[in-house]
């Protein structure tokens, strides 16, 4: 996979039940009062340790807030090494709307 892939709240939901991991690149806030169960908060400050510990091979699955953002750092991502990235259409807004029972609140620590 030479780039990232958008796909829907739907196929996301697949992909994670597969081992798919998700990342919410949303200012702390957001991320504090709703996220994707099991999500991580991936920002400038975790981005290198997360990349230095994560699987590359891994599907990663690219949450924002309504799914512009998660586009550009899907690419980045990739550019980074990881080889099955996908960037969430809708973005968080979506998903809270379609999968309401799979969000958490609470501290991105």
């Amino acid at each position: 996979m030479t780039d990232f892939k958008r796909i829907s709240p739907q196929q996301a939901q697949a992909l994670r039940e597969q081992g798919g991991v998700v990342v919410d690149i949303r200012d702390v806030h957001s991320y504090s009062s709703g996220h994707i169960r099991g999500s991580t908060h991936l920002d400038n400050h975790s981005l290198h340790d997360f990349i230095a510990a994560a699987d590359l091979d891994q599907p990663l699955i690219v949450t924002c807030y309504h799914g512009h953002s998660s586009q550009s750092a899907a690419a980045y991502l990739v550019n980074q090494g990881f080889s099955d990235v996908y960037s969430l259409d809708g973005g968080f807004e979506v998903w809270r709307h379609t999968f309401p029972q799979d969000v958490d609140q609470g501290d991105p620590t």
